[in-house]
């Protein structure tokens, strides 16, 4: 049996990260552990062995203790490393397990047995009571110079708390700052990830994700599941590890009550942020919380419409590092992607409205109608509204209805939609649509009166060359089509051009073109033949006809955006 344990042992080393390795090995933020110590030089060189507990070496080291007494326990506090040489082990087993049970009672770290004067090798009652009380058991082959072994980790010790005394100084003013120049949540949140290398997350007493800072991984890895995994997450009274997920919580006040939670979450396996969480991150948690209770005050319009706004003006801009990181957050808000197509609608008000409080008005009238949708504000007079589409539910109808409900509590919006979108990632396409439609609407467009919105069919040539009249290339071929015929009735003081539009009107008809305009057929006869000699053209050709129409629908464009401009001036 003794042989057994004494091959059961191996290098302290093996499995350990080789950041540790070296007299700095302390990771910022983290207290020196068991494994830290035992790579030390002036450890190592004692050719430490472990016998017992190999996956208990990350336990911290408070102190180290040497001792010779058979009741070192009664001089201990806990989390110390106590070093002995074996000289006042007792011989009896039942003595052995009295004096691990002490230490293990009172929280010691490990222990640390030389083998050199009383034993060569760790005794089999030893071994097996320290293996029953889950104490790291850890030998020592070499002589070492105790009194070395404490003064080097106590200097460290001491270093550490000292460093963290200043890191945590370092952390206040952080803070601090960012709540004097009146930081927003987000970069709160952000900065507590940066601050602490680990995401971190913002929510309500509804357990929805309202902010998401992840760091060294996704958002779809984060808030997967979001909701059920807070839950399993039971609230805590302060700051401390919770739940199955071994997430560190602290609460989120408002008005003397709680209003939600910050949440940090450990490291995934394999990454370099270590899982655990050392007094760093506990004090960027808890200083990250007091900075968005006072932020909450701050800025009083609710951080879920906020929320919404942030996620919809992503997902127009594409902001998204996949489908699944757009799906994992929109999911994590309360809202659902399960069989469900989207449309992309804007809602553009008069210069005089304010588009922040039609976006308050109509997410309450929404809630009242059970209506799941995002809602945001794009610009000072546009309102965004991405609209789920459930099976079922034929579009149209979804839309006017949500079309009534914009003009209802803001009269003179103009409310244009998009096409269909399959998923969240197709939403951005949507959207550009909706904005095309928009820009291609003049003020006081006709609908057909079943309908109180605007869409893609909606664009004809009209609404195309309304959008595209910035375009000097629409306005040089305007020009290039018409300014001699033009320029020929304001020096003449014919109006041949209002001829020239009553025959494209009748398609080329010359009895209807002389009809409209109230004049013969011969006079509509000689007329044409002017217009064809000023613009040196073949009215009996069907793409001359084409570019004419189309130049005059654009100088009707044109002279509507110039007397709109007037009558501002005016």
């Amino acid at each position: 049996m003794r042989e057994k344990h004494h091959t059961a042992a191996r290098p302290v080393t093996d499995g350990l990260d080789a950041s540790l390795a070296g007299p700095d090995m302390a990771t910022a933020g983290h207290p020196l552990t068991v494994a830290d110590v035992l790579t030390l030089p002036v450890l190592s060189a004692g050719q430490p062995q472990v016998v017992t507990g190999p996956d208990l070496l990350d336990r911290p080291v408070r102190w180290v203790h040497m001792t010779e007494l058979t009741d070192p326990a009664s001089f201990l506090k806990g989390g110390e490393l106590v070093l002995t040489t074996g000289m006042p082990l007792p011989e009896e087993p039942a003595g052995v397990r009295r004096y691990v049970n002490e230490l293990a009672d009172i929280g010691a770290a490990a222990l640390v047995i030389e083998l050199v004067r009383r034993y060569h090798r760790a005794p089999d009652a030893l071994v097996h009571a320290c293996e029953a009380r889950g104490l790291p058991l850890v030998t020592l082959a070499k002589d070492v110079n105790f009194l070395e072994v404490t003064q080097v980790v106590h200097a460290l010790i001491l270093g550490n708390q000292a460093e963290e005394m200043r890191r945590t100084q370092r952390i206040h003013e952080a803070f601090t700052a960012l709540t004097l120049r009146g930081a927003v949540p987000e970069e709160v949140v952000r900065a507590a990830a940066e601050m602490s290398g680990h995401t971190v997350v913002l929510e309500n007493l509804a357990h929805q994700a309202l902010i998401c800072a992840p760091s060294a991984g996704t958002v779809e890895a984060a808030l997967s599941d979001w909701e059920r995994r807070s839950r399993a997450t039971p609230p805590a009274g302060r700051t401390s590890v919770s739940g199955p997920g071994g997430w560190l919580v602290t609460s989120v006040e408002y008005q003397g009550e709680s209003w939600g939670r910050v949440v940090m979450l450990p490291a995934p396996p394999g990454q370099a942020t270590p899982s655990a969480f050392g007094p760093t991150a506990v004090t960027v948690l808890e200083r990250a919380a007091m900075a968005l209770t006072i932020a909450r005050v701050i800025h009083p319009v609710p951080w879920e419409r906020t929320a919404h706004r942030n996620l919809l003006r992503d997902l127009v801009g594409q902001r998204h590092h996949s489908p699944m990181d757009a799906e994992a957050r929109f999911a994590a808000l309360g809202l659902s992607t399960k069989d469900c197509s989207f449309m992309a609608v804007l809602a553009d008000f008069p210069q005089e409205a304010d588009a922040t409080k039609s976006e308050a008005l109509l997410c309450e009238e929404l809630r009242k109608q059970g209506t799941q949708a995002l809602v945001g504000v794009l610009g000072p007079t546009r309102l965004g509204i991405l609209l789920p589409l459930r099976p079922g539910r034929p579009c149209p109808p979804v839309v006017e209805h949500l079309s009534r409900t914009v003009l209802e509590l803001a009269p003179g919006a103009t409310v244009s939609a998009g096409s269909e979108a399959t998923g969240l990632f197709d939403v951005a396409r949507s959207f550009r649509e909706a904005t095309r439609v928009t820009e291609a609407t003049e003020p006081g467009q006709p609908l057909p009166p079943e309908r109180s919105y605007h869409k893609p069919s909606d664009i004809g040539l009209r609404r195309l060359l309304f959008a595209l009249r910035e375009d000097t290339r629409i306005q040089d071929f305007t020009e290039r089509r018409l300014s001699r015929l033009l320029d020929h009735d304001a020096r003449h003081g014919t109006d041949l051009l209002t001829t020239l539009r009553h025959y494209l009107d009748a398609a080329g008809n010359k009895t209807l073109a002389a009809r409209s305009g109230c004049l013969s057929r011969e006079t509509v006869y000689q007329r044409l033949r002017s217009i064809e000699r000023i613009l040196d053209c073949d009215l009996e050709s069907g793409e001359h006809r084409t570019e004419l129409h189309v130049a005059l629908t654009a100088l009707d464009v044109l002279r509507a955006r110039s007397r709109k401009g007037e009558a501002f001036r005016t």
